[in-house]
């Protein structure tokens, strides 16, 4: 409600609309309340994740997993969050950083058989996919649970041309 209040809100899409309740007027006894569509568009950009001019969208397990499908990216079978890793192709104690394109999903079996080496020293071992930085359209998609399906077209239409989460759901 405050993008509304501060007149950020350019314009608002989706065929949903949601209806947000507030105080009721000491006065006219009316309620008040305001109608929002299930996509807005704000004035401004956010700095949470810019660096500069480029977008760096933070790193968590969860968004990782959810890029990479939760697959394992060495053996290429499907797990749970629970029984996944997270880990680094290059790894951290060998000058490798904790960065998105230096990091993938692992089961705990290939990333304890991996250990502090490269995939290529793990027998010549090759990546499932190549890891990449989400833009922000694929990483709102990552980060929520609950997207309706007005919202996942807004979203998918942003996608990059090449990216695997577009294929997954196309």
């Amino acid at each position: 409600m405050r993008l509304y209040a501060s007149d950020r809100v350019i314009t608002s899409l989706g065929t949903e609309t949601f209806v947000f309740h507030g105080g009721t007027n000491a006065i006219t006894r009316q309620r008040s309340f305001i109608e929002v569509g299930s996509i807005i568009l704000t004035r401004g950009r956010s700095k949470i994740y810019q660096h500069g001019d480029e977008f760096i969208p933070h790193l968590t397990n969860r968004a990782l997993f959810r890029r990479d499908g939760h697959l394992c990216l060495y053996c290429g079978e499907q797990f749970k969050h629970a029984e996944l890793t997270r880990d680094h192709i290059i790894p951290m104690s060998r000058g490798g950083s904790d960065g998105w394109e230096n990091v993938v999903t692992a089961c705990f079996r290939c990333n304890n058989q991996k250990g502090n080496r490269t995939p290529e020293e793990w027998g010549g071992r090759k990546l499932l996919a190549v890891p990449y930085v989400p833009n922000k359209a694929e990483y709102l998609f990552l980060q929520n649970r609950r997207i309706i399906a007005d919202q996942q077209e807004f979203l998918m239409a942003r996608f990059r041309k090449d990216s695997v989460l577009a294929g997954r759901f196309n």
